[in-house]
């Protein structure tokens, strides 16, 4: 039996934290796709990443997946995502899905808290 700490263990093995400086970095020169994997209500109460993808982490196999009616063509297998949270865990199991998918450069830039203090830039 797995417990929850188990799959965010796994998750965390695979799946490459990035800094939030470095990832504010990347946003800057566009040189990746970022998605927030929150809810939308959460999305909603503290804003999100400028120019994120909002992508619930309970449609991520059908938003990445080019075979379902729900995909999003703005996902690229090949390109860099940066994926981001409420605190880390959500975007690290998102992304240990992702490339399990085939998705070969997934990183997890933690909660959007730190991006938010540290000045990214934000869509309110």
């Amino acid at each position: 039996m797995k417990t929850a700490k188990m799959y965010l263990s796994e998750a965390n093995e695979v799946v490459e934290k990035i800094d939030v400086i470095s990832a504010i970095d990347k946003h800057n020169t566009n040189s990746a796709t970022f998605v927030d994997v929150r809810d939308a209500s959460e999305v909603d109460k503290t804003g999100t990443i400028k120019n994120a993808l909002k992508i619930p982490r309970g449609l991520i196999e059908f938003i990445a997946d080019e075979e379902t009616a729900l995909y999003n063509p703005n996902l690229n297998k090949d390109d860099e995502i940066i994926l981001i949270c409420g605190a880390g865990g959500q975007a690290a199991l998102a992304g240990k899905t992702l490339k399990e998918m085939g998705y070969k450069n997934v990183k997890n830039a933690g909660g959007i808290g730190d991006w938010e203090k540290n000045n990214g830039p934000m869509d309110k």
